[in-house]
Parts: C-alpha cells; sequence; structure tokens
C-alpha cells in the first residue's frame, strides 16, 4: 500500500496530539464474565462457567473514542444513552479517562445497550445484548445534532459510527455529512447494513466485505470482483475514498483518483476480532486530520488493527506499541 519510513512516521504521530475527532453513533458498554469450565450443568446442555473476574469497558462508538484518547487525540463522544446504571457507568469510565461527556444526550425511552460477554480460556461462550433497537425520535435527533453543532468550529475531523442501533438515522446522517461539508471538516464512515446507502460524499467509506456483500446483494470471492465492488460504492456514494477491510485478506484501498491499493493484514496472532474495526477507523481518522495521506493513514490503521487483534476482548490501541511494531516490521524488512 505505502511504504512508512520512519521520519515520516515520527511526524505523523507527533501530530496525533489534541486532535479533536467527534465520534457520532451508538455508544455501548462491553461487559465480560472470565472463567472457565470444568463441567456441563446437570440442567441443560450447557457449560458451567465459573466466573473468576469481570470488567467493563467503552464498546461501539464508545470504544471508538477510547482508540482516539488512546492515540493522543481528544475524543468528542456524541450519542444517545438510557436513564439507567449502565449510562452511569458509562458516564465514570469516561470521566475517569478523562474526556468529556457533555456530548451524551439522555433518551430515557431506551436503555443503554451494553453487550455481555461469557468467556471461559480465551474463547467467548455466549453474547447477551440488552438494547433497543428504533430510531431516535425527531426530538431526539434535534438534541444530537444540536451537541455536534456547539463542538463543529473546534473539530479537526467527525467520524460516524454505525451499528444500527437507531442513533444514525437517514435524517441525521444526511444533516451530519452536510455541517461537516460547510465545515471543511474530514468525515469518515464506519457503516452497517441499514443506512448502507445514505452516507454520501464522505471523506472515507470504510465497510467490510460481509457489509459491502450484504448491501450489494452478492458475494465477493475474487480480488477482482472486491475491486468491483469498491469501484461501485465510490460511484454510487460520491465518496472521496473506499476502505474495505477483508479480515484475514487484508483491505483494499479505492481513491477519487481510480488508485487502487491492496495490503495484507498485519494480525500475526488472532485472537478476537472484536473492537478491531473501530480501532481501524479511529487511527485512519486520526492519522488523516494529523496531515497523513489516505494511503498513509490507511497503512497506519491496518497495523492498530491487527495489533488488537492479538487481544481478547474490546481494547484500545497503545500508540507506543503501535509505533514500535511498526518500526520493527520496517527494520524487519529492511534486513531482509
Amino acid at each position: 500500500m505505502v511504504s512508512l519510513i520512519p521520519h515520516r512516521l515520527e511526524e505523523i504521530q507527533k501530530s496525533f496530539t489534541g486532535k479533536r475527532i467527534a465520534v457520532v453513533g451508538d455508544l455501548m458498554l462491553d461487559r465480560y464474565f472470565w472463567g472457565k469450565v470444568s463441567r456441563i450443568s446437570p440442567e441443560a446442555p450447557v457449560p458451567v462457567v465459573e466466573v473468576d473476574e469481570e470488567s467493563t469497558r467503552l464498546g461501539g462508538a464508545a470504544n471508538v473514542a477510547n482508540n482516539i484518547a488512546s492515540l493522543g487525540g481528544v475524543p468528542i463522544m456524541i450519542g444517545v444513552v438510557g436513564s439507567d446504571i449502565g449510562a452511569n457507568i458509562l458516564k465514570n469510565i469516561v470521566a475517569g479517562n478523562g474526556f468529556p461527556t457533555d456530548g451524551i444526550v439522555v433518551d430515557s425511552s431506551r436503555p443503554t445497550t451494553i453487550k455481555t460477554r461469557v468467556i471461559a480460556h480465551g474463547q467467548h461462550v455466549v453474547r447477551i445484548d440488552q438494547e433497543k433497537k428504533v430510531d431516535l425520535d425527531a426530538d431526539m435527533q434535534a438534541k444530537v445534532l444540536t451537541s455536534l453543532e456547539n463542538q463543529i468550529t473546534s473539530l479537526d475531523g467527525i467520524i460516524l459510527e454505525d451499528y444500527n442501533k437507531g442513533v444514525l438515522t437517514k435524517e441525521l446522517i444526511k444533516s451530519i455529512i452536510k455541517l461537516a461539508k460547510d465545515h471543511k471538516k474530514t468525515i469518515t464512515v464506519d457503516p452497517k447494513f441499514n443506512n448502507f446507502f445514505d452516507y454520501q460524499g464522505v471523506s472515507v467509506f470504510k465497510p467490510n466485505r460481509k457489509e459491502t456483500e450484504e448491501a450489494l446483494g452478492r458475494r465477493l470471492n475474487t480480488l477482482n470482483e472486491i475491486e468491483g465492488a469498491a469501484r461501485e460504492l465510490l460511484t454510487q456514494l460520491k465518496t472521496d475514498n473506499v476502505l474495505m477491510t477483508l479480515g484475514e485478506k487484508g483491505m483494499l484501498l479505492l481513491e477519487l483518483n481510480g488508485s487502487l491499493a491492496h495490503v495484507e493484514t498485519k494480525a500475526r496472532n488472532v485472537a478476537d476480532v472484536s473492537g478491531a474495526g473501530d480501532t481501524v477507523i479511529a487511527t485512519l481518522t486520526m492519522a488523516m486530520v494529523a496531515g497523513a495521506s489516505v494511503r498513509e493513514s490507511a497503512a497506519l490503521a491496518n497495523y492498530a488493527g491487527g495489533i488488537v487483534c492479538g487481544e481478547v476482548g474490546i481494547v484500545p490501541i497503545d500508540k507506543s506499541v503501535l509505533i514500535q511494531t511498526i518500526l520493527e516490521d520496517i527494520n524487519h524488512e529492511s534486513n531482509r
């Protein structure tokens, strides 16, 4: 895709510091029960997990924000929580991490989205979702948009993180993109199926292959088919760039000028892909607003996504680990 060199890497990562990125979308909590299985339940043919540890982490758009913070930026989370214990926990974690909570809107008609994962011996046993997947009403949409408008002049970029939980409605998507364009802000998108073709004219549209297959209604088995799909998305969405993540096959970047780049995954040990897409969009956007080209940004994001795939559970990228990993790879390649 692009050859990163040490001095250029240093320039980009130094420019990360203090970049203000609004993350608009579905805020979630990821709760974990970690334990072990030594027997099957006598009540049903299911494993009995003996819990050793519990943890709660930021998920969804909140995890994207957490990645922004871990890279040295200032995330402005804009989304919706319920009037419940989950909301209090999320806000406490955010406040403890030192980034703002004033973009969070409370909607008492819905619960705070919580995904609970039970993990035994490093493997997922079951996931339990607490959520309400309906579009925000007009009043709540207006509050979300106002939260963004209040911050827009201070922002370096905007990420739309859509998990199809109802925060990013068609009307709100259109209004946010217009606002970003009016203020000449970089805007990137991590889409899901429902609103896939509503993200018109953004800076980077970042679907994965499965989402693209579902949206286009066909399988993408070969590189030629993937490239054709990327060109179709670029045309239909009138976007500047399409970055399609391909799992174990890496990423494909298609730029507005028709230039294509493909890069193999940098994941060395895939333990858990949960949250990898959040890390990719966060790193990509941070790099772009720090002055990196879209190719350089995609290369950095590819490394970051590979690193977090080596961790079990949702974890943000560590900037020092990211830079060290890239430098080690550069040195390895130069010594071959």
